[in-house]
């Protein structure tokens, strides 16, 4: 049986707590009840490690100036799905008057200008994430913590039994010790067969130092969300208002009764592949939907409706956002696969649902088309 720790949900460094023997605190949370509860899949402050902005210039990242070439010069058995796509800048309307999480900060609707910009077509899957491994010895930081978040009902038995943890007000999320990118539900499982899906359980941090090494970086949160748009005014979804045009599914989410039964009638109960569904306008697979993204920028939910130029979000914070929702998302409960919604995690924070997809002022040279 289940024991439901009221609790930040803070994975500790496993190392630490066998050599002490003492009992692992937690911190309390509230998560709000329309939400699926990734939000509130956070490691304890006191056991982040550092800010990704200084781990990019440390060694343990094993990534320098002398392996970024290794990106143009990576080869994969598997179809490339690195492209990027140029979108043309201009002005929007970011965010909505009619929000339906008033506390995520979704309001208010306000004029941002975009400059011209590069985004990746597909999220980055495990085909991609791996030549990057291959390439620096990267190791994750769900490697280095130990553990990671898995949605329960994609646990086998045998993982589930071992498991007295989960999230309070969200009890369908479950630390599994051994689950990583490598492993997404545990160390009985692997990516064989999915390495055309999303790469998952990477932090912000990881997500950084794959984008620096593909000589890439992560979208602020106002280009992915004009991205997402694809031209579009007004409306909740990348296509428009309705869900499932010509009742055709377009997006990888919850169907059903959360959090008991995904009926699976979009094809998957899981991540799919990021070739899969139609493109918006822009040309870009899943940017809702699948997995969550991370963006570059520091999460905060107080906005001026004064029309700004290329916002970055603020200079500093505890949390990062995070854009497009998962194939966790319902509209009873996390209806947050709208271009307007948002949410967030600690930089340091991995789930089985949390991915991301690289950006570029410019686009990589080893990208361009040569005569």
């Amino acid at each position: 049986m289940l024991h439901v720790i009221m609790l930040a949900l803070a994975i500790l460094n496993n190392h630490a707590s066998a050599e002490t023997g003492d009992n692992i605190s937690r911190d309390q949370i509230t998560e709000n009840q329309d939400s699926c509860g990734c939000g509130a899949i956070k490691r304890r402050a006191g056991d982040q490690l550092e800010d990704s902005t200084i781990l990019q210039e440390d060694t343990s990242l094993n990534i320098n100036s002398e392996k970024y070439s290794s990106a143009a010069n990576a080869q994969s058995i598997y179809p490339r799905t690195n492209q990027m796509v140029f979108i043309k800048g201009g002005k929007f309307m970011m965010g909505t008057d009619e929000p339906v999480f008033v506390a995520d900060g979704e309001g208010p609707s306000r004029e941002v200008t975009i400059s011209d910009f590069y985004l990746d077509i597909h999220e980055v899957s495990n085909a991609e994430f791996e030549l990057f491994v291959n390439a620096t010895g990267y190791r994750t930081e769900a490697e280095s913590f130990g553990d990671s978040f898995v949605f329960e009902s994609l646990l086998s038995e045998e993982t589930k039994a071992g498991i007295t943890q989960a999230v309070a007000g969200a009890p369908w999320w479950l630390p599994v010790k051994g689950c990583n990118w490598k492993h997404p539900e545990g160390q009985d499982s692997n990516i064989k067969g999915r390495k055309d899906h999303p790469v998952v359980h990477v932090s912000w941090n990881d997500a950084v130092a794959y984008c620096s090494w593909a000589g890439k970086r992560l979208p602020t949160e106002a280009e992915w969300e004009y991205a997402c748009r694809g031209g579009l005014k007004g409306r909740l979804f990348p296509w428009g208002n309705k869900l499932n045009p010509k009742d055709k599914h377009w997006v990888n989410i919850w169907q059903g009764e959360f959090p008991d039964t995904n009926t699976g009638e979009d094809g998957y109960v899981s991540t799919c592949p990021v070739t899969e569904f139609p493109t918006n306008a822009f040309h870009l697979h899943n940017i809702v939907g699948n997995v969550w993204e991370w963006t570059a920028d520091w999460w905060n939910i107080k906005h001026s409706s004064v029309p700004t130029t290329n916002p970055m979000g603020p200079e500093s914070g505890k949390d990062r956002v995070k854009k497009g929702g998962s194939y966790l998302c319902h509209k009873s409960y996390c209806y947050r696969y709208r271009c307007a919604a948002r949410s967030q995690n600690t930089p340091d924070s991995s789930a089985g649902n949390l991915g991301f997809r690289c950006a570029g002022t410019n686009i990589p040279e080893y990208l361009k088309e040569h005569p």
